[in-house]
């Protein structure tokens, strides 16, 4: 799993028909690389979230196939 922080929306207006309900996100992992991850959850810019990548992002979608390589799985509160 990765940590990273949402840096961004990218916006599509056309894509597959099994892709879920949900937003595309920019996120900088903690080591700064940047990649796009599918958001089920409607995290916001700035959100501190936790990743997977690979077949077990993509085998959480069970009724329709979709081609997610990267999935939000949860928003990580933190104390201030």
């Amino acid at each position: 799993m990765i940590r990273g922080r949402i840096t961004g929306r990218v916006w599509s207006s056309k894509h597959i028909e099994t892709l879920p309900g949900g937003a595309l996100l920019e996120v900088e992992a903690d080591g700064g690389a940047t990649f796009i991850a599918f958001d089920p959850l409607g995290c916001d810019i700035g959100e501190t979230v936790l990743v997977t990548q690979g077949s077990v992002a993509a085998a959480y979608f069970t009724k329709n196939k979709s081609p997610i390589d990267a999935l939000i799985i949860g928003s990580i509160d933190e104390d201030g």
